[in-house]
């Protein structure tokens, strides 16, 4: 019996694991992929207080090491299921079944990819998913990017205040976003809007060298020389396995500021949570916050 289970392994189950153990409390953590989640892939990470540059996978090994130290035990599986009997919770995994006091749900997102060749190899060589992390280092470069929604407007803003220009391209022949963030998209004269494309190669080896689009309408072929693409047309939550115990909302874990969802003992933290923000650092805050009351539970109610 575990006081609590963390499912998932990246920044906001680390960092909730490692105040857990701090506070002396047994926890486990199943991950089913490979810890560190997304930020494992980020060739350089420099938003992070207190740390001017690091990459990726260094500040993952880093936490994990301090985690593991401290006593947290680590279980490499997938969750199948999770249900709460009577005062505690059984875990279910292809081949193991664990209990706990507690449950953090800490699944992450997946960012929506184009799903095209070259993709996945040029993720931090040109590809990326995250203007806010990545944006500056495109300094004075021009740089694509893709999305018609409030992300996308949001980092077309975030990248026409590092780049010479800022090629923002939709699918469709309008934006979805709020009004106030379109005007100002549109009022920004190294923003260049252009509809109704799709992106049908990435090109490029070591690094991204092109992007190559047709226009749905006229069927014209182009072709975009860059080295810097953003790829903001959603996140996809993983979330379903935990409907009875939570809310949803578009599929993401509705909390309180205390990071409790409807069911007494369970927490949800990190990009699976419904919130404004997703960022490396709001991911230490939530595992921070959900830590504290985790730990408050279980001393009031066991």
């Amino acid at each position: 019996m575990f006081d609590t289970i963390i499912i998932g392994g990246g920044p906001s189950g680390l960092s909730a694991a490692l105040n857990l153990r701090r506070d002396n409390k047994t926890v486990l953590i199943i991950e089913k992929e490979g810890i560190g989640g997304q930020i494992a892939k980020s060739p350089k990470v420099e938003n992070i207080p207190g740390t001017k540059s690091i990459s990726g996978l260094e500040f993952v090994d880093n936490l994990t090491s301090q985690v593991m130290d401290l006593g947290a035990e680590f279980e490499f599986d997938e969750v199948l299921e999770v249900k709460k009997i009577n005062t505690y919770f059984e875990v279910k995994t292809t081949y193991n079944s664990f209990q706990s006091k507690t449950i953090i749900i800490a699944t992450g997102a997946k960012h929506r990819k184009m799903n095209l060749p070259h993709e996945d190899e040029l993720i931090g060589k040109g590809i990326s998913y995250c203007a806010v992390c990545d944006g500056a280092f495109y300094k004075d470069q021009d740089v694509v990017l893709i999305g018609d929604a409030n992300t996308a407007l949001q980092y077309a803003l975030v990248l026409a205040s590092y780049c010479k220009h800022v090629y923002l391209n939709t699918l469709f022949d309008k934006f979805f976003g709020d009004k106030i963030l379109i005007d100002r998209v549109l009022t920004k004269e190294n923003i260049i809007v252009e509809h109704n494309l799709n992106l049908i190669k990435i090109n490029g080896t070591n690094e991204l060298e092109s992007l190559v689009f047709e226009n749905t309408k006229t069927k014209e072929i182009k072709e975009f020389k860059t080295n810097g693409c953003f790829i903001a047309i959603g996140q996809i939550p993983q979330n379903e396995i935990f409907k009875d115990l939570v809310d949803l909302n578009k599929g993401f874990i509705v909390t309180n500021e205390k990071m409790e969802t409807k069911t007494e003992g369970v927490y949800a933290i990190g990009d699976c949570r419904d919130k404004l923000l997703r960022q490396l650092t709001t991911s230490f805050n939530d595992g921070s916050i959900a830590s504290y009351f985790v730990s408050h539970y279980i001393d009031t109610k066991f």
